[in-house]
C-alpha cells in the first residue's frame, strides 16, 4: 500500500479548519447591541441593568484598561427556526489563545439572574433547544476590559498593571454578535474527528491501530459533502462508529478527570477581579453539570466560595445545589491555595482551620484531600498539619516546573518533619489545566512513573489560572476517550474516588522525606519586601492579639473580639496566596496588600493596647508593666507574661544588672564595640571584621573577610522576573564597601551611611547589654532596578548543613554541592533564624521580615580552614509585572548571635519578631500557660473560636528531639483535651490539678483545649 499519511493528516487539518467547524453554526442573524460604560470601579447587577444604554456596531472599539460595560443584546429567532436549537454568539473580541488573561463577561436574563460566563473558549449562551418561531431574545453582559498583562512576548514591564497608571485607550473590538442555528450533528462530528486526529497523532507510525484511524478519518472525509456539510454529517459520522467503539486495552493507564479551573485570587488581577472571575465559572460550571449528568466539578479555596456568597449570592444558590448533589466538590480545605514556604506556624494552621470550617459549616463537608497544584515549592510541615486537619491526601503539579531534576514520582508517600505520611499524588500530565487532548493523553501515559506498581493518575480538566473551566467539548472527548483502543481511560469522577482507588492499590507507594523543593521561582522568597513584611509583621501581631486578648478575658473579664480576629484572620490568609505573598503580582495587588496591611497593623495593635490596659491596672506615677509576648522569658518577664519593671528574676535573667556596652575608636581606623560577651571590631569601612566571643574563646568572622557586607548583583533571569533568580546572577557582584558616614551614635550605636547607585543604606550596629548578639537595622532607600542585594555573613565555622526554620520546626539543608538536588536549592526559604554549627559551637543570624538566604562553602589557601558564607536576601527590582517593585524605603532588622545552639536561634528568632511592650500600669501578669522546657515552644494561645471560654494552647517539639514537659495552667483547670487544629477534641490529656503532663516526638505539633474550673 501506498503512504499517503501526511496527505490524509493535512487534508484533516484543512476540511476541520475551513468546512466542518464552520458548518457548527449554518445559519445566524445579527442581535442589536447597546451598551453603557460604566465610570470607575464595577457597580451592582442592578444599577448595571438599570443604566441606560446607546447603540454600539460590531467592530466598534470598547473597554478601557479595567473597565466595566454593560451590554444589552437583542433579537428576534427567525420563524423558519422554529424547532431548531438556537443560541447566541458573543464575543467580545476575544482572542482564543488566551482564556483567562483578557476581556470576560457574564450573562444575566432580564430578571437579573445569571446565566453563564463568556471567555475566549465559551461564547455560546443556549437560547433554547427547541425554539419557537419569534421568539424575543434579551441578555445583558457584565463585560470586564481586563488588558492583557503577559502577552505573546512575555515579560515585557508594562503600566498596565494599575488602573492608576494604565492609559485609558480601549483594548478589545466588539466583533460576533448573533443569534445562530448549532447543529448538534456537526458539532459531535468535530469532536470525533479532533479526538481521533490527536490520539492517531500520537500512536507509532508502526502501529496497525494508526492505521486504521487513519482510514476511517479519510472514509469519514469522503463522506463529507463540503457543499452539505450538515446534509451529510451523520453519514460521516457513521464511518467513524467503528474505530471509536474498539475498546482499551486492559492494560489501559486510567485517568480520572475532574472538572476544575485553577484561579488565582489575585495575579495578572487585582482582588475584586477575581471576585467575578469565581462568579463567571461557577455560573459556567453549574449550568455545565445541568447539561452533563456525568461531569464532575472540584474547586478549591474556601475564600472563593466566600466571596460567591457575599458578592453573587443568586450564583452561591447555583452552587450549592450543586455540592448537595454531590458533583460540585469543594476541595483543599484552605482558605486559599497559599504560598507553604513563608507564612508562619500559626498561619498555615489556620489555612487549614478556616478553610475546612468554611466547608464544614457551609456544605457539611469533611475535606479529605489537600489541594495545591500551582504553589511555589511545599513545606516540609504540611504533612503533619494536613493530618492534624483530618485530611489524609495531598495533590501538587507544580513540581513538573523545576528546572534541574524531574521528581522521581506521580505516586507517593510525602513524610515531613515528624514522621508523619501524607498519600501524594502528582499529575504526570503535567498541566492543571488540562483539556484532554491526546498529546496530554499520551504524555501522562508516557510520563507516569509507578507502572508496575500502579495504574491511575489525575487530570485537573479545565481552563484556569484567569478561571474559566470544563467546557462541553471537554466532556465530550471524556466521553470518547472513556474506552477507547490506543488511549488511556477517562472517566469525571471525585478526587477522592481517585485517591481511594489510588490508595487500595498502591498502598506500598514509595516515600518522600522533606520539602517539595521547586527548583524554579526561588527569588518569590524576596521579591515585594514590602508584602513580606506586612505578612510577618501581622502574623506576630495576630499573636499579640490572641494571647493579651485570651489572658485579658480570664484575668479582668475583658471582651474577647472573637468576630474581628476570625476576620483578620482571614484577611492575612487571603494575602498568603500564592502570587501576593510571593511578589508575582501586578502593582495594583501590592499597592492594595500596603494599605491593608496598614489597616490590620492598626485594629491589631488596637486590640492589644486594649487588652494590655485591661491588664496592667492603674498606672501610679513613673509606674511601668513590660508585657513579652515570646515563648522565652527576658527581662524579667516570664514567658507570655508581664513584670513591672525593676523586677527582675535571676532564673531567667541571670545578669540582672549588665555592664553597658562600649564604642571605642579602633587602631587602623573604625571602631570596637563591647559588652563583656562580645567583641565586635568595625573597619574603617563600616564593615564587621571580627566578632569575638571571649566565654569561647572563638572568633566569628573567617579570617580575611568583612560581615555585615552588602553585595549587588545584576538580577535580569532568563524569563519570570519577578519569580526567578537564575543561578548565573552570582557570576557578578559589587561589594559595597565605600562609606559616606562612620560614627557612633549618643545611645551606644555605630552608624554607617553608604550611598550606592541611585540608592542609600543606613546602618546602625549595636550590642544589647547582657546578650551575645549584634543587632543591625537597616534602612535602604532603594531606586535600582534588575538588581539583587544581599547581606553576607563569611563565618570561620566548618558546617556541613544550614538549619532553616520552617514552620512547627526547622529543616536541615547542605552547605554542599555534592549532588545536583543540592546544588538547585542555591536560594532557600528561612523563617526567623539560619543556624550552623559545628560540635559545641554555632552561629545564628535572625530576621525580622526576610525569607530568602543562600550559603556556601570555600576552603582558605592560608590555613585550609573552611569559611561558610550565609547571606541574608534583602532587595530586587525585577520589571515585570510590577515596573516598580520595591522602589523606595525598606527597613530590616537582622542579628548576628555567636555561639548560638538550636535553641538560642529558636529564642533569638522569636525575640526579634516580638519586641516587649512597655504599659503604664502597677500589676505584673502570670502567664495564662507556662510550659516546663524551653524546647517546647508555644505557638498560640487564644479562646476557643466556638465562644465556650475554654482556652486553646497550641505548642511544638522546637528542637528535633524527643521532649518531657508540665504545662501548667493559670487558672483553675478543669479538663484537658488534645484537639485536631479545628479545635475537635480527639484524645484526653493527662492532667494533675492544673497541670497537664506532656510527651512530645520531635517536630510533634500539639493541640490542647483547656476548660475553665
Amino acid at each position: 500500500m501506498h503512504n499517503d499519511r501526511t496527505v490524509t493528516e493535512a487534508r484533516l487539518k484543512r476540511v476541520l479548519d475551513e468546512r466542518i467547524r464552520p458548518a457548527v453554526y449554518p445559519q445566524s442573524v445579527p442581535l442589536t447591541v447597546t451598551v453603557w460604560h460604566a465610570p470607575g470601579e464595577p457597580v451592582p447587577v442592578a444599577e448595571g441593568l438599570a443604566a441606560g444604554r446607546e447603540p454600539i456596531e460590531v467592530g466598534a472599539p470598547w473597554g478601557p484598561p479595567w473597565g466595566t460595560s454593560w451590554f444589552t443584546v437583542a433579537g428576534t429567532v427567525p420563524e423558519e427556526w422554529a424547532g431548531r436549537t438556537v443560541e447566541a454568539l458573543l464575543d467580545l473580541g476575544f482572542d482564543e489563545n488566551m482564556p483567562g488573561f483578557q476581556c470576560e463577561g457574564l450573562v444575566y436574563r432580564p430578571d437579573g439572574s445569571p446565566v453563564k460566563g463568556l471567555n475566549p473558549r465559551n461564547q455560546w449562551v443556549r437560547i433554547g433547544e427547541s425554539v419557537a418561531g419569534g421568539e424575543e431574545v434579551l441578555l445583558h453582559i457584565e463585560a470586564s476590559s481586563n488588558p492583557v498583562i503577559m502577552d505573546y512576548h512575555p515579560f515585557v514591564p508594562t503600566e498596565l498593571g494599575d488602573r492608576l497608571t494604565a492609559d485609558g485607550a480601549p483594548r478589545y473590538r466588539l466583533a460576533r454578535m448573533d443569534l445562530a442555528v448549532l447543529d448538534r450533528v456537526v458539532w459531535e462530528l468535530v469532536q470525533d474527528l479532533e479526538v481521533l486526529g490527536e490520539l492517531m497523532a500520537e500512536l507509532s507510525v508502526d502501529s496497525p491501530r494508526r492505521w486504521e484511524i487513519l482510514r476511517a478519518v479519510e472514509r469519514a472525509l469522503d463522506a463529507v459533502d463540503l457543499q452539505d456539510v450538515g446534509g451529510s454529517a451523520e453519514r460521516a459520522r457513521e464511518q467513524l462508529t467503528d474505530v471509536l467503539s474498539a475498546p482499551a486495552h486492559a492494560s489501559a493507564h486510567r485517568i480520572s478527570a475532574v472538572g476544575h479551573a485553577h484561579i488565582d485570587s489575585a495575579w495578572l488581577w487585582p482582588l475584586r477581579e477575581t471576585v467575578r472571575k469565581v462568579a463567571r465559572t461557577t455560573a459556567n460550571m453549574t449550568a455545565l453539570l445541568e447539561d452533563e449528568p456525568d461531569f464532575v466539578y472540584a474547586m478549591s479555596q474556601a475564600q472563593q466560595f466566600a466571596w460567591i456568597k457575599e458578592h453573587r449570592p443568586e450564583v452561591y444558590a447555583r452552587v450549592k445545589k450543586a455540592v448537595a448533589e454531590g458533583r460540585f466538590v469543594p476541595v483543599g480545605g484552605m482558605w486559599v491555595e497559599s504560598d507553604t514556604n513563608m507564612p508562619g506556624s500559626e498561619a498555615l494552621a489556620r489555612q487549614f482551620v478556616h478553610g475546612k470550617r468554611f466547608f464544614l459549616e457551609e456544605f457539611g463537608i469533611e475535606t479529605e484531600e489537600v489541594w495545591l497544584p500551582d504553589t511555589f515549592g511545599y513545606s516540609a510541615a504540611l504533612p503533619q498539619l494536613v493530618r492534624l486537619a483530618g485530611a489524609k491526601w495531598f495533590l501538587t503539579q507544580k513540581i513538573s516546573w523545576s528546572q534541574t531534576n524531574k521528581f522521581p514520582h506521580h505516586t507517593f508517600w510525602w513524610e515531613g518533619l515528624d514522621g508523619t505520611r501524607v498519600f501524594t499524588h502528582f499529575p504526570p500530565i503535567d498541566t492543571y489545566n488540562s483539556r484532554l487532548s491526546g498529546q496530554e493523553m499520551a504524555h501522562a501515559v508516557r510520563n507516569f512513573q509507578e507502572k508496575g506498581g500502579a495504574t491511575r493518575s489525575l487530570a485537573p480538566t479545565g481552563w484556569g489560572d484567569g478561571g474559566g473551566g470544563t467546557t462541553r467539548e471537554m466532556v465530550a472527548r471524556a466521553k470518547r476517550l472513556a474506552d477507547l483502543e490506543g488511549s488511556a481511560r477517562v472517566v469525571f469522577e471525585r478526587p477522592s474516588a481517585f485517591f481511594e482507588k489510588a490508595h487500595a492499590e498502591y498502598g506500598h507507594a514509595p516515600v518522600w522525606v522533606g520539602e517539595l523543593y521547586l527548583e524554579l521561582h526561588r527569588a518569590t522568597l524576596t521579591s515585594q519586601a514590602q508584602t513580606k513584611q506586612g505578612n510577618r509583621r501581622s502574623e506576630h501581631l495576630l499573636r499579640e492579639a490572641e494571647l493579651w486578648a485570651a489572658t485579658a478575658a480570664v484575668r479582668a473579664g475583658f471582651r474577647y473580639p472573637y468576630e474581628a480576629l476570625d476576620r483578620l484572620w482571614k484577611t492575612v490568609l487571603l494575602h498568603q496566596f500564592h502570587d501576593i505573598l510571593p511578589g508575582t503580582s501586578i502593582a495594583w495587588v501590592h499597592r492594595e496588600a500596603a494599605a491593608t496591611y496598614g489597616a490590620v497593623t492598626a485594629e491589631l495593635e488596637s486590640i492589644v493596647g486594649d487588652a494590655l490596659a485591661a491588664l496592667a491596672g492603674d498606672a501610679p506615677a513613673g509606674g511601668t508593666v513590660v508585657f513579652n509576648a515570646a515563648p522565652h522569658g527576658r527581662g524579667g518577664a516570664a514567658a507570655h507574661g508581664a513584670a513591672l519593671v525593676g523586677s527582675r528574676d535571676r532564673d531567667r535573667d541571670p545578669d540582672p544588672d549588665p555592664d553597658p556596652p562600649t564604642v571605642r575608636a579602633r587602631e587602623g581606623g573604625g571602631f570596637t564595640l563591647d559588652n563583656g560577651l562580645l567583641r565586635v571590631e568595625v573597619d574603617g569601612r563600616g564593615l564587621v571584621v571580627s566578632v569575638y566571643d571571649p566565654e569561647a574563646d572563638r572568633e566569628t568572622i573567617a579570617p580575611g573577610t568583612a560581615a555585615n557586607l552588602l553585595q549587588l548583583h545584576p538580577d535580569l533571569p532568563n524569563m519570570w522576573d519577578a519569580w526567578d533568580v537564575d543561578h548565573f546572577y552570582r557570576n557578578t557582584v559589587t561589594d559595597l564597601t565605600d562609606v559616606e558616614t562612620l560614627e557612633p551614635t549618643d545611645e551606644g550605636a555605630l552608624r554607617v551611611v553608604r550611598a550606592f547607585g541611585s540608592s542609600r543604606v543606613e546602618q546602625l550596629l549595636s550590642l544589647p547589654p547582657g546578650v551575645r548578639r549584634l543587632d543591625i537595622e537597616t534602612e535602604v532607600d532603594w531606586h535600582e532596578t534588575e538588581k539583587f542585594l544581599k547581606a553576607a555573613f563569611p563565618l570561620d565555622l566548618h558546617a556541613d548543613r544550614t538549619a532553616a526554620e520552617t514552620q512547627f520546626g526547622h529543616l536541615y539543608r547542605p552547605t554542599h554541592t555534592n549532588t545536583s538536588w543540592d546544588a538547585a536549592k542555591f536560594e532557600a526559604c528561612a523563617h526567623r533564624f539560619v543556624h550552623l554549627e559545628e560540635p559545641g559551637w554555632g552561629v545564628a543570624v535572625v530576621n525580622d521580615s526576610t525569607y530568602g538566604y543562600d550559603v556556601t562553602r570555600a576552603v582558605r589557601e592560608a590555613d585550609t580552614g573552611t569559611t561558610t558564607t550565609l547571606r541574608l536576601s534583602l532587595l530586587r527590582a525585577p520589571r515585570f509585572p510590577d515596573p516598580r517593585t520595591d522602589q523606595g524605603i525598606h527597613r530590616f532588622r537582622y542579628a548576628l548571635v555567636p555561639g548560638a545552639s538550636l535553641g538560642d536561634a529558636v529564642r533569638e528568632g522569636y525575640r526579634i519578631n516580638l519586641p516587649e511592650r512597655r504599659v503604664p500600669g502597677s500589676a505584673g501578669v502570670e502567664p495564662l500557660v507556662s510550659v516546663s522546657d524551653d524546647a517546647v515552644v508555644i505557638s498560640a494561645i487564644k479562646l476557643a473560636d466556638d465562644g465556650s471560654g475554654d482556652v486553646v494552647v497550641r505548642l511544638y517539639e522546637s528542637l528535633g528531639g524527643r521532649a518531657r514537659a508540665r504545662l501548667e495552667a493559670g487558672f483553675p483547670l478543669g479538663s484537658a483535651s488534645v484537639c485536631d487544629l479545628l479545635e475537635r477534641p480527639v484524645a484526653g490529656a493527662t492532667t494533675d490539678g492544673d497541670t497537664v503532663a506532656l510527651s512530645l516526638r520531635p517536630f510533634e505539633i500539639v493541640t490542647l483545649r483547656l476548660a475553665r474550673r
